[in-house]
């Protein structure tokens, strides 16, 4: 290991220091600001702040050469955390739930071991991106013109993974998540007394239909191209009164596919669908939609790199897996588009809790096996 017992020790209690004050998706300004300030002790060669939100980016070494970017996320979740620990969040009804604040110490790890030791040539640049859980937060960072500086030869990422041994790495090529997004229906129609419903226009038999058609459109069988999924996920019909025949309605439903040209098709069959159901009841209709991922795919070149990485660390990987890909979506695909990318899975417990369970903690033994193998990817390509 790169880094002194020490240094770790110190590591690992500024994570649990992050793990106590949470913030959500768009509102990690305290975070970013006390990453910065950590940041600073390592005497990297720039820092950007304000990328995309509140994301910042420490760079590493201005020799000519090729840039390598290591991401890792800002935000916690809006849940309400129930562990027992003694660093447990602070802050009511927030939560570092998904292991976001043990992504941000790995990277912090990488900072104390390049701050000490830059590359011989290039750039390493530790990306802290914000509101990766909505999906807004890579598109954020690639879309904001500080990025242009930044651009990388390729880009890494990793999460931790319940489920799978404890430091046991999964990696593939190819799909790696799905690409997913949030659907709003709102339906409008017209209120009447509840005595007499004919009189107004009620969305009520939409709603009923809907919600078995919606869910329908999905085939939720294996995890090929063709793979589809629709959760309802929330519906409200009128208010909660006796007397009013409602007329107003919404339903929010998660689409799920493994590719974003299967998300197209699934999204203009969930369109049309509503559309004329709505046109049939003669109710208006709105549909919007909110935490957008596109699918998440590690490209060979990428992938290469890091099992190079992981044999020269002695970490343990595989490739096939039942648990890959993964049902549930991640954001750092968008890295893609820009250069070759890949994240890795690094095993968090075969009974560890589950990501985005209340009780859920990021295992601190993981920092150590994450911070080497993304340094030795980094000394490989940089020297």
């Amino acid at each position: 290991m790169f880094l002194t017992d020490e240094e770790l020790r110190k590591i690992t209690a500024f994570r649990r220091e992050l793990h106590q004050k949470p913030e959500v998706s768009g509102d990690e300004a305290q975070t970013a600001l006390r990453l910065k300030e950590e940041l600073s002790l390592t005497g990297p060669d720039s820092v950007v702040t304000g990328i995309g939100g509140h994301g910042l980016a420490a760079v590493y070494g201005a020799e000519p050469g090729p840039t390598v970017l290591i991401r890792a996320e800002l935000d916690g979740l809006p849940i309400q955390e129930i562990s027992d620990v003694a660093y447990r969040s602070t802050v009511p009804g927030r939560g570092h739930l998904c292991g976001h604040d043990g992504h941000m110490a790995i990277l912090m790890a990488l900072a104390k071991g390049l701050g000490r030791d830059r590359p011989t040539r290039g750039r390493a640049i530790l990306m802290f991106q914000p509101a990766e859980e909505n999906g807004a937060g890579a598109a954020a960072v690639l879309a904001d013109p500080k990025f242009a500086a930044l651009v990388p030869d390729m880009s890494l990422s990793l999460h931790n993974f319940p489920g799978v041994r404890l430091g046991h790495v999964l990696l593939r090529e190819g799909p790696v998540n799905c690409a997913s997004r949030g659907m709003r229906i709102v339906l409008r129609g017209k209120t009447s007394h509840a005595s007499n419903p004919e009189q107004g226009i009620a969305p009520t038999f939409a709603v009923a239909r809907l919600l078995d058609s919606l869910t329908g459109l999905g085939n939720n069988g294996p995890l090929g191209p063709d793979y589809s999924l629709v959760t309802v996920t929330h519906a409200r019909l009128g208010e909660p009164a006796f007397g009013i025949s409602p007329g107003e309605a919404q339903i929010w439903a998660t689409l799920r596919t493994l590719t974003d040209e299967a998300m197209a098709t699934l999204v203009s069959r969930a369109e049309e669908l509503v559309e004329s159901e709505a046109r049939a009841r003669q109710l208006q209709v709105d549909i919007s939609y909110e935490d957008v991922f596109g699918q998440c795919c590690n490209s060979p070149e990428a992938v290469a790199q890091l099992r190079r990485a992981l044999d020269e660390e002695g970490v343990s990987h595989d490739a096939v897996n039942s648990l890959l890909p993964m049902k549930a979506s991640e954001d750092f695909g968008l890295f893609l588009t820009v250069a070759p990318a890949a994240m890795f899975f690094l095993g968090a417990g075969e009974d560890h809790p589950r990501l985005h369970n209340p009780d859920y903690d990021f295992p601190d033994a993981l920092i150590a096996i994450g911070a080497r193998v993304f340094m030795r990817v980094i000394r490989n390509i940089l020297g």
